[in-house]
């Protein structure tokens, strides 16, 4: 049987917050912890929208700070699903921040999430095949399965000489 597709703008999630005091550090920067919950939460929606279903976060790819987000910053995550496989979905974010009285806005992160779609019972369930159709999603769709693999091998999930997707990153034999 074949699976049901749908697109990945279909998952798009845009998501704005205003960085209050409660969200700081002593330097008055927004604390990673916070960040790292807004994205979770974003990614996480992105994956419903995709799978209708119940998702849990299974990886977080290494996210980088570039720079800090200031107390009464704006800061905007979009989300969207990359690909698909049987019961996961790969999400992308960037987080954008604004200073809204200085008129400036620049990208401070960005990362890959994995979550796995669940039935009421916790057990996987099989998710909609994802359709890229842009060239910026078919750029993120081709990637999906190399980054996966890489997952795989640092968990511990894959053999390394099994990541055949990897190898051909490094022409290996």
């Amino acid at each position: 049987m074949m699976r049901k597709q749908k697109p990945v703008k279909d998952s798009f999630v845009r998501m704005t917050e205003l960085v209050l005091p409660n969200d700081t550090n002593t330097l008055n920067n927004l604390m990673g912890g916070r960040m790292m919950h807004l994205m979770d939460v974003a990614a996480a929606i992105s994956a419903q929208r995709h799978s209708n279903r119940i998702v849990v976060t299974a990886s977080v790819d290494n996210v980088s700070f570039r720079e800090g987000i200031k107390l009464g910053n704006v800061v905007t995550l979009e989300a969207q699903v990359t690909r698909s496989f049987s019961s996961s979905m790969e999400v992308h974010i960037d987080v954008w921040a604004e200073d809204i009285p200085n008129g400036t806005r620049f990208k401070s992160n960005e990362a890959f999430f994995t979550f796995v779609a669940v039935d009421q019972s916790g057990r996987p369930i099989d998710v909609p095949e994802a359709v890229a159709e842009t060239e910026e999603e078919i750029r993120l769709y081709d990637g999906a399965l190399r980054r996966r693999q890489l997952r795989l091998v640092l968990g511990g999930r894959m053999k390394p000489q099994d990541a055949v997707e990897l190898k051909s990153l490094f022409d290996m034999q």
